[in-house]
């Protein structure tokens, strides 16, 4: 009796990682516009219409050239994801750096305790958006290359990454753990689970620590003075 050689079993096929949906992107950029809208005048670089409409075209750009889902590497998408956050960032130190102003000169945007608080909250949740797309555009080479490759030694290292058991093997870092990084480290003025290990990583999360600091110290110290 012949024995029935069974037949070879196929290997599983790894599945491809899928891209990032462009939603929380798109929403954080909008929120940063909506937030500069609110402004008083003298907290604006430039007319007050005039920078959100530019995010607004970049946005449009970037969602025509690459819709859906963050997949498509492309020379001029990078270009235009790094104007983007170039614009917001500008828009945010100019408030940064006017708030400051007028806190310290008592101008007429800080002149009461909750024309302070609003516009200092303003302020301060525009920087925390801003830094949250630029730590997400710059990591490992923005959302499109992470998708394709991710490096052994990135700029940010998350927990899943020092501890890969955690985590899928084809895990990706996605825009809200970068906003989670953003947050914390606006609150906490320090890294919290997330290590910058490139210099980069490191200059923009002290920046931001020294920015959340100024503004939420310069904003409780006026507030109290106002209400005393």
């Amino acid at each position: 009796m012949t024995g029935r050689i069974p037949e070879p079993t196929a290997s599983p096929r790894r599945q491809e990682p899928v891209g990032e949906a462009r939603w929380p992107m798109a929403t954080a950029v909008v929120a940063a516009m909506v937030l500069t809208l609110l402004l008083p005048d003298d907290l604006h670089l430039a007319p007050r219409w005039v920078l959100p409409t530019v995010e607004g075209l970049l946005l449009l750009a970037l969602i025509a050239g690459d819709p859906g889902r963050i997949d498509r590497r492309s020379t001029v998408l990078r270009a235009l994801s790094i104007a983007l956050v170039g614009v917001l960032a500008l828009s945010a130190v100019w408030a940064t750096v006017q708030l400051v102003d007028d806190i310290l000169h008592s101008g007429e945007a800080t002149g009461s305790a909750t024309s302070l608080l609003q516009t200092g909250g303003t302020v301060w949740a525009c920087t925390v958006l801003t830094f949250a797309l630029l730590y997400f555009e710059l990591d490992c080479g923005g959302a499109a290359a992470r998708l394709h490759r991710m490096p052994a030694t990135p700029a940010l290292a998350f927990p899943q990454q020092l501890n890969p058991e955690l985590a899928d093997a084809d895990w990706r870092p996605r825009f809200v753990d970068y906003f989670y990084l953003a947050l914390t480290n606006a609150t906490a003025f320090s890294p919290t689970d997330v290590m910058p290990l490139a210099p980069w990583a490191k200059i923009a999360m002290g920046i931001q620590s020294l920015v959340s600091l100024l503004i939420l110290g310069l904003v409780v110290a006026r507030a109290v003075n106002v209400l005393t």
